[in-house]
């Protein structure tokens, strides 16, 4: 069996079985989540990693180097803010042929820089090793708030049935940014969205204090992500396709997809939140699409009419897409 038959997620299903993370009551989240939480003295901390390869996760021939530094520490912002957390230090490893140009990676970390400043993260240290392509792995530390010396954290596994979704800004755009940036569109609005993502700390931050304890970041696709929150919770999940946020730059620019874009694209980077009415309410600036049910744990998508809108894939797998 190779990993494509396996795909991104019974591969990390596959690992993690073989590694385990059993055995420390200081781990307080692991493997499954938008990041792990752990317990250090009185304080919890939460972690994660991601990495942008050439070629697959941007496109050297259309892609601003100062534009691939900022998603590099983005897309890990983004898992900060999906568990409700404040980023604080970033270690970043540089894989890169000897043929880069210096000045690239100059740019590179120019864009780096921009994103940390706007977080008030710290680049603290990281690696630079050799490879036949360029590739940005960042990992991210930050802290969880706590309340009584217990951490206020959001979770895939915590939805119940009753439960409404709602998500911040609007869906698809980084999708149709990418088809546009590969028509050579690079400075269409849209694109921006798909380049420059703005995480959403502030909306985390706001929905553990509300009260919310389950929520997630969507990075492989609307359906997909809230497929994952439906699998950990073991509910099922209904999305209303007149509910979802969806831009008029979108709609201008791909009227017969952006619904399927909005709903399969991926890297928006926005958040979930998924909780009882009353504290979603208190979330700013979020649309509800949908809520938490009873019955087999999947995602469905519905019409004004109640029927089921099916697309031929969910979202993102790195080894299926």
């Amino acid at each position: 069996m190779d990993v494509s038959q396996l795909g991104e997620f019974g591969l990390i299903e596959r690992l993690t079985r073989i590694v385990g993370a059993e055995g420390s009551p200081d781990l307080i989240v692991g493997p499954g989540d938008d990041a792990a939480v752990w317990r250090v003295g009185s304080e919890y901390l939460i972690a994660t990693t991601d990495a942008m390869i050439e070629g697959v996760h941007f496109l050297p021939e259309r892609a601003r180097w100062q534009d691939v530094g900022w998603k590099a520490l983005a897309a890990n912002l983004s898992d900060i803010a999906a568990m409700g957390g404040t980023p604080l230090f970033a270690l970043v490893t540089l894989a890169l042929p000897p043929e880069t140009p210096a000045e690239s990676m100059d740019a590179l970390y120019s864009g780096l820089g921009e994103a940390a400043r706007e977080h008030s993260v710290i680049i603290a240290g990281g690696d630079v090793v050799r490879a036949p392509q360029v590739s940005v792995t960042v990992a991210l530390m930050g802290r969880a708030t706590q309340r009584d010396g217990e951490p206020l954290v959001l979770r895939r596994s915590t939805a119940r049935p009753g439960d409404i979704i709602a998500v911040t800004g609007t869906l698809g755009d980084s999708a149709a940014g990418l088809r546009l940036l590969k028509a050579g569109a690079a400075t269409d609005p849209i694109v921006q969205r798909h380049t420059r993502p703005v995480a959403r700390i502030a909306a985390g931050r706001a929905a553990v204090g509300a009260g919310l304890r389950c929520g997630i970041d969507v990075s492989d696709g609307l359906l997909q992500d809230v497929g994952h929150v439906c699998e950990m919770s073991n509910a099922g999940a209904v999305l209303r396709a007149a509910d979802l946020p969806l831009s008029d730059g979108l709609l201008a620019a791909f009227p017969d997809d952006a619904l399927e874009l909005a709903c399969t694209g991926g890297e928006d980077y926005e958040l979930l939140v998924i909780g009882a009415e009353a504290a979603v309410s208190r979330v700013p600036d979020v649309t509800v699409i949908g809520e938490i049910v009873e019955g087999p744990p999947r995602a469905m998508l519905v019409d004004s009419d109640g029927s089921e809108i099916k697309f031929a894939n969910a979202g993102w797998d790195a080894f299926r897409s």
